[in-house]
This record gives C-alpha cells, structure tokens and sequence, in this order.
C-alpha cells in the first residue's frame, strides 16, 4: 500500500471564504455590469432576475466585492510585496506559462526555477493580478459611487460623472483581464492551484515545486512531524 503523501496547510478556511466570496461577486458583478454597459448584452439582465434588480443590486454586490477585496489586502499585503527575487523569476516566466519547468530536463529555465529564483507563497504573477485587482477595484468604487449618486452632485463637478463613465468600464476590462487570466492560470496550468482553494491543503511536493520558499519557512516554524 502506497504511503499517502504528507500534506501541508496553504489556505486557512477564513481565507478561503473570503476568496470565494470575492470571487463568486465578481461573477455576478461580471454579467450584471455588462447586461448594464450594452444592449447587446441585455439578456443577460432576464437570467438575473430582470433589469431592475440588476440595476439595483449591481452597486450593493459591488460594495460587498471591494469589501472582500480590501479585507484580503489586510490579511496578504505582506505576502504580496514585489521583492528581488520575484523580479529574478520574472526572466522564466515564460517557462513557468508554457508549464516546461515540469517536463524539461535540468535546463537554465529549470534551474532558474528550482535554485535560482524559488517562489514565495505567491509568485510574481499572482502579485500582479492581486494588485490590479485592489487598485482597480479602488477606481470601481470611486466611479461606481458617482455613478450611484449622480443626482446629488453639484453641477460644479458634473464633470465627475462623465470622467467615471469613462474609467469605470476601464476599471473593468482591467480585472476582467487578469481574472481571465488567473482562472486559466489556476485551472489549466498550475495543476492542483484550483483545488487548493477548496480543500486549503496541497501536497508537499506540489509546494515544493511551486512555492519551495514558502513551503522551507513552513517546515521550519511547524512543530516536528512524525
């Protein structure tokens, strides 16, 4: 029988409530927005219970979405800083995106990944798309909330309006890109990223292979393990 690996806690359950819940609004706000932004996208208001409802609860869903957002950047802006050695892995990310670090033989890519440049708890890309998603989701709230009262503005700064009609859809093709782009990168690349956030636990060679630095401070600061 075959030992079963040794697993290690990646994702405590409250950050994975609160990445799920951030998640699953974006969805909503996803198809709300754009039944919203185009008549050729109406119908997409009738699956959501019709147009009224979309227009009333697309603000208040995006309140609770930047809430989430904001509360992640409590509990993982330390983990997010940009340092020295995710710049150094920046230079084989190509490999990292084509996935040949895990079938190539011990090439300079594969070096660079395994001695060279070792990944943190997050990589230089999951960085970004955190980062974009909390600096978007700021320019969200702030055009979205002129949008939501534009009646009560001053006529003075009505300019204010026409700026966020602008910025707003702006704001969003900015997260909707990385948001593509981190599912994908969760799902079809990183074998074992989707399930991490659902189970919170991944295995000590997926750790070691993707998040070696991560996983050392881990084993060191953990009690001894039989």
């Amino acid at each position: 029988m075959l030992m079963e690996e040794k697993r290690v806690l990646r994702y405590t359950m409250k950050e994975r409530i609160i990445h799920w819940l951030a998640g699953l609004t974006y969805i909503y706000l996803l198809f709300n927005g754009l039944a919203l932004w185009t008549p050729a996208m109406w119908w997409l208001a009738a699956v959501l219970g019709g147009g009224p409802l979309a227009r009333a609860t697309h603000p208040w869903v995006g309140l609770v979405f930047v809430a989430a957002v904001f509360y992640m950047y409590g509990i993982w802006r330390r983990d997010m800083k940009i340092t020295e050695t995710d710049r150094r892995w920046a230079k084989t990310i190509g490999a990292y995106v084509r996935n040949e670090e895990e079938v190539l033989p011990l090439t300079e890519a594969r070096r660079s990944f395994d001695q060279w440049a070792p990944v943190d708890r997050f990589n230089l890309g999951q960085k970004y798309f955190f980062w974009a998603m909390f600096w978007a989701g700021i320019v969200l709230l702030l055009t979205g909330m002129v949008l939501w009262w534009t009646e009560y503005l001053p006529w003075s700064l009505r300019f204010l309006r026409y700026l966020s009609v602008i910025l707003h859809p702006i704001a969003f093709l900015v997260t909707f890109g990385a948001f593509v782009i981190h599912v994908y990168m969760g799902t079809a690349v990183v074998r074992g990223g989707f399930t991490s956030v659902i189970r919170g636990e991944v295995t000590e060679s997926w750790a070691r292979h993707h998040h070696r630095m991560w996983l050392d401070r881990v084993l060191k600061s953990a009690p001894e393990r039989k």
